[in-house]
């Protein structure tokens, strides 16, 4: 019992410590995860900017692995470019640092489970009786996880001594072999636990306690740096070759800092006791928080400078991804690693939903295209391309509709769940939309193919009617991803009310013509014609509803 019992407090503590983190890291992502994950995906080139936001970001959230998770995944989905996620991947490694601070600051310095007790009950009451108003209801969440993490904080440092689990820790040397042990012990425990943080709040305990030395004690923290990129490595998987590079730069971050660190490891851990106050007297608790923010902002230093460089480097181990524009569409549902975040997601099913906007946009230019070159030279460069584009955007349908699919089995509140509803329902109108201008572009083609006659007035008149459905898809595909206000809906009616009325004028030409004695193939294929490129600002209109209700 004297060995299993303390086993048992162990994980149970490590339990609390974890489920707190990531409680207080769900309740502050549930009440402003949205707008700082948008903020992410919109991040301009200016390197600084992009360090300073995925630090701000990482600080708030209390995760870079979180935080380096979104950056691939917006990579993947063509939100940020590669070279934008370098700065933002290097201000996250900083950012998490803070997790080590609060540990050190507020973990040692008066009776923690005291202090955990009561704030957890604060959260717990703060969560059930403003449960209504979503703000608080997470606000709540968060202050319970920060109770739990010192809960999980206190049972550590009640378990973590030398009488109940010494046994454990013989190797309290400074020479390498203990250094070396210390380091893996942190890559693979980092590794395992998914959280860099978690692990610093068990090696900071252990040092307080005197389990192990201040030397071994860097040494693991060196060590986590590198376990702490298994999220980023996992969500690499299947993803594009930009992806990967950032995952990869992620890696190279770690290693290339971690690795300077253990060759300078005497100089180095002088450094930080110099800069800590107390020095060789300082509290070794804060010693850890200050080694683990040196150690990324001299990295950080190092490497913001050789951006570009790295980039390079990357692009040479990863090789960019085959050509399959227009030939296989692929949206794989991939669940994040152990940071399942519901609005990355979403920001990353919008984007796919923009791209079907666009390869929809562009079927339709080729029908005036068609309207104004009636020949075979339009035949042999349009006919087998839209039929692949055809095909293309009936995979986007399906695969888009599928990755939403997955995304209603999440927990989503009741907003996100609306609007992935709408988006389903946009999806299915702009399949029906490229179906009408496929349908379109064919009547054309083998209106050309059976050497169909038409006055050039009628084709001409054609045209401002093709104009004003052009004019409703270019605000569809303007507003695709917004919430349409009032104003927005009542353009979008005028622009539908437009068309149909053009459609009738058209239409009864038309008849008028048959009636004159005109030829009957040519005149109901144009009304063919007519009728399919209603249906797209029909499509248009729906999507504009599904817009305002989305």
């Amino acid at each position: 019992m004297n060995v299993i019992m303390p086993i048992v407090e162990l994980i149970g503590s490590l339990g609390f410590l974890m489920y707190g983190m990531k409680l207080m890291s769900d309740g502050v992502q549930n009440s402003a995860g949205d707008k700082l994950q948008r903020a992410l995906s919109v991040i301009t080139g200016n390197r600084i900017i992009a360090l300073l936001t995925g630090l701000i970001v990482t600080m708030i959230i209390q995760s870079s692995g979180a935080t380096t998770v979104m950056v691939v995944t917006f990579v993947n989905a063509g939100l940020m470019s590669l070279v934008q996620s370098v700065g933002v991947i290097f201000g996250a490694n900083i950012g998490t640092t803070i997790t080590a601070w609060i540990v050190s600051l507020f973990g040692f310095s008066f009776s923690i489970s005291a202090f955990a007790i009561p704030v957890f009950g604060f959260g717990y009451f703060l969560k059930i009786l403003l449960r209504k108003k979503n703000v608080y209801k997470n606000l709540g969440e968060a202050i319970m996880g920060f109770g739990m993490l010192f809960l999980g904080l206190s049972g550590l440092s009640d378990v973590f001594t030398p009488e109940q689990l010494g046994w454990l820790f013989k190797i309290q040397g400074s020479g390498f072999l203990a250094i070396s042990v210390g380091f893996l012990i942190g890559i693979v425990i980092t590794a395992l636990l998914h959280s860099s943080s978690a692990f610093s709040a068990i090696v900071i305990t252990m040092a307080y306690n005197g389990l192990i030395s201040w030397e071994l004690a860097a040494a693991m923290t060196l060590g986590s740096n590198i376990g702490s990129t298994i999220d980023a490595i996992l969500a690499a998987f299947g993803s594009s070759a930009d992806a990967k590079r950032a995952a990869l730069i992620h890696v190279l971050f770690n290693v290339i800092g971690t690795v300077i660190a253990l060759l300078f490891f005497r100089p180095f851990l002088n450094l930080v006791v110099l800069l800590t106050p107390g020095h060789e007297n300082s509290n070794i608790a804060i010693r850890i928080a200050m080694l683990h923010t040196v150690f990324k902002t001299l990295s950080t230093i190092i490497l913001l400078p050789l951006q570009s460089l790295l980039v390079k480097f990357t692009r040479v181990l990863i090789k960019d991804d085959p050509d399959d524009i227009n030939k296989v569409y692929k949206l794989e549902f991939t669940s994040l690693p152990g940071k399942d975040s519901i609005t990355t997601h979403i920001i990353h099913v919008e984007k796919a939903i923009a791209d079907m906007t666009d390869v929809v946009t562009d079927m339709f230019d080729k029908i005036q295209i068609g309207v104004t070159k009636r020949n075979q030279d339009f035949i042999d460069k349009y006919h087998e391309k839209m039929s692949d584009t055809e095909n293309y955007v009936d995979q986007m349908h399906e695969q888009i509709t599928h990755y939403l699919i997955n995304c209603e089995r999440l927990q989503l509140t009741d907003v996100q769940f609306n609007h992935v509803s709408s988006m389903i329902q946009i999806v299915d109108e702009l399949e029906n939309m490229s179906d009408s201008c496929f349908g379109t572009i064919m009547l054309i083609c083998r209106s050309i193919e059976k050497k169909m006659t038409f006055k050039t007035e009628d084709m001409e008149r054609l045209l401002p009617y093709i104009e004003l459905v052009r004019q409703f898809l270019q605000f569809i595909r303007i507003n695709i991803n917004k919430t349409l206000t009032p104003e927005k809906l009542e353009l979008a009616r005028e622009l539908e009310d437009g068309i149909d009325a053009f459609r009738k004028d058209l239409k009864k030409v038309a008849r008028k013509r048959l009636e004159g004695g005109a030829d009957v193939k040519s005149e109901l294929l144009y009304i063919d014609m007519v009728r399919a490129i209603e249906h797209i600002g029909d499509n248009c209109f729906s999507i504009s509803e599904s817009l305002v209700n989305g």
